[in-house]
């Protein structure tokens, strides 16, 4: 009996020992592409196994990419028309 629970105790810690799996985030997308390129592949295979939450994460480091940070266009002040000269 000594044994089974000594192997047991065992199992357990290093069954805890193991990293958990990694979790992607939108900047660790945008840092990564071939990660990112995993995760597109991964989405159009199979949707359902992917996840919802993956999926949205690889779209918005794509609109990331393409877009940049994001700051609105602003468009340069009209220019002053230029005075009429005087008689």
């Amino acid at each position: 009996m000594k044994t089974f629970l000594t192997t047991l105790a065992c199992t357990l810690l290093l069954a805890a020992c193991n990293k958990p799996a990694p979790t992607d985030t939108v900047e660790s997308l945008l840092a990564n592409p071939e990660r990112l390129k995993e995760v597109h592949a991964q989405c159009k295979a199979d949707h359902d196994k992917a996840g919802d939450a993956l999926c949205n994460k690889a779209s918005e480091a794509t609109r990331r990419r393409f877009m940049g940070s994001g700051t609105p266009y602003t468009p340069a002040p009209p220019a002053a028309p230029a005075a009429a000269p005087k008689d």
